[in-house]
């Protein structure tokens, strides 16, 4: 979770090549596919329990959902075994995302510079935790 421009996809997509049998839920890809562009907060929350429903249904070992996740109650919908904040940068590109945005708190690990060894970091302890 991040704001938007945080590196969320770009660590996605780097974890994923560390873990096997997983599946990477992009929020943006999840967004066009309902074409649901609507970020009023229901719409966010609309967007957590669809995209919790994607997981909960999958059989995969991993899930990896990137998505922003401003607001505590799409965290609580979403469920996370395991949160990674990439806490990057102060401000994203939507004036009314970095509004919303609440700092998680009690995530499992924070990201605060992007480099590669976060990635093969992130990937041994999930793979240890076998979340």
């Amino acid at each position: 979770m991040g704001l938007p421009g945080s590196g969320k996809t770009l660590f996605a997509k780097k974890l994923i090549t560390k873990l096997t049998h997983v599946l990477w839920i992009n929020a943006d890809v999840i967004r066009k596919s309902h074409d649901d562009w609507d970020f009023s907060e229901s719409g966010r929350i609309r967007q957590s329990i669809r995209l919790a429903s994607i997981a909960n249904d999958s059989e995969c070992d991993y899930i990896i959902c990137d998505f922003v996740a401003p607001l505590p109650e799409q965290r609580k919908i979403f469920d996370a075994d395991y949160t990674i904040w990439m806490n990057t940068i102060s401000e994203g590109r939507y004036a009314d995302t970095n509004q919303l945005f609440t700092p998680p708190i009690g995530c499992d690990y924070t990201v605060n510079s992007f480099d590669n060894i976060h990635v093969a970091t992130i990937a041994k302890m999930v793979i240890c935790l076998n979340i």
